[in-house]
């Protein structure tokens, strides 16, 4: 399915046609997304507690904003941002966990060998919150890769350019995150640099799979060795990895606010670029070349 072209108001330059029909578009988008960040909470968090109302709101605000965006504008449906689950998809879903896993154990990992940290056992391991923070995680990894990552993410893409939609869209990925508990600039900058790689990996791929498999593994893995995630505590093995306030262990953000993961995402990019990744076919970036 391929978008619907609106008709040009008599008299308006094409130029300004375009970008006054772009303006509209994201701005939806957005509105949407402000509406539902406000409103959702109110519905959610009363129904758990904080953290998976939180999730749950990111999760539907994210949903919700695509779906409407992608059926006004493109007549279409939230799968085509990209979530189609093809041969190519689920590739590229199980190629992002390996790499979300592998680059967030490899931090934690290099955390301990260097002395910056150390893990230390609190208790059994709690089933029950595993198999509920697997869940939950999940959801949020989808709903941040389509607020980020989705209808507005992939149409400026395909209007303005990719190298003009990377890094403001990566800011603003790291701007949202600067109000978690224990945020330092430097957990800002990697989450920025975090942003510059998933949209990266949205682009290459063509679809939201890649970029929400290594979104969830990072996420996933770090709870189960015991660190801190984005400010959030959760014991779910009867680990708890301990990490003083410095730049170079996390502290309470967690291995995010790490020089060590800064030094260790160009790597994660040098092997993305490298690597031979399945195309999918989202309905905007269909013309983007990776």
């Amino acid at each position: 399915m391929t978008p619907q072209k609106q008709p040009k108001p008599a008299g308006v330059p094409q130029w300004q046609h375009e970008m006054m029909s772009l303006v509209l578009r994201v701005g939806l988008f957005v509105l949407i997304v402000l509406v539902g960040a406000n409103l959702f909470p109110i519905l959610l968090i009363p129904l758990a507690d904080y953290y998976a109302g939180a999730t749950l709101t990111v999760f539907a605000t994210g949903s919700v904003a695509n779906a409407i965006s992608y059926r006004v504008y493109e007549r279409s449906t939230l799968m085509e941002a990209g979530l189609e689950w093809t041969i190519a998809g689920r590739r590229n879903l199980m190629l992002g966990l390996a790499m979300g896993v592998g680059i967030g154990a490899l931090t934690v990992i290099v955390l301990v060998v260097c002395g910056l940290a150390r893990i230390e056992s609190t208790g059994p391991v709690s089933w029950s919150s595993l198999i509920f923070v697997t869940v939950l995680l999940l959801f949020g990894a989808v709903g941040e890769e389509l607020m980020f990552r989705g209808y507005a993410f992939q149409l400026l893409a395909a209007k303005i350019g990719k190298f003009a939609t990377l890094l403001p869209m990566a800011v603003l990925f790291g701007l949202v995150h600067m109000n978690n508990v224990g945020a330092t600039p430097l957990s800002v900058i990697n989450t920025i640099l975090w942003g510059l790689l998933l949209g990266y990996a949205a682009l290459k791929s063509h679809g939201l799979w890649l970029p929400v498999g290594m979104h969830y593994g990072w996420n996933w893995i770090l709870p189960l060795l015991g660190a801190d995630l984005s400010g959030f505590k959760m014991g779910v093995t009867g680990l708890r990895l301990n990490a003083p306030e410095t730049s170079w262990a996390g502290g309470a953000y967690g291995p995010e606010a790490s020089l060590v993961l800064t030094l260790l995402l160009p790597g994660l990019f040098y092997l993305l670029y490298r690597m031979p990744v399945p195309r999918q076919q989202a309905l905007l970036l269909r013309g983007v070349e990776d």
